[in-house]
């Protein structure tokens, strides 16, 4: 019984290392000079630029669910 008690916390600690790196990491998309993630897009050439994402309604709901998800799993 201790050992399932035991899996089922470490279960849940990977679980929220990694809902808080997959929110905060920037960076999810690598190609070439350009590098896109959850909150900005960015080209690495000689300008380097910076760009919010784009304003599509689907990528601010998973915007907002990443954040109220973090702030549950804290609470």
């Amino acid at each position: 019984m201790l050992l399932l008690l035991l899996g089922i916390i470490v279960l849940h600690v990977t679980a929220l290392v990694l809902l808080f790196v997959s929110t905060i990491v920037s960076q999810w998309l690598v190609s070439g000079e350009h590098a896109a993630d959850l909150w900005q897009n960015c080209t690495t050439g000689s300008p380097f630029q910076c760009l919010a994402s784009s304003s599509n309604e689907w990528l601010q709901s998973v915007q907002a669910m990443m954040i109220l998800s973090v702030i549950f799993s804290v609470l």
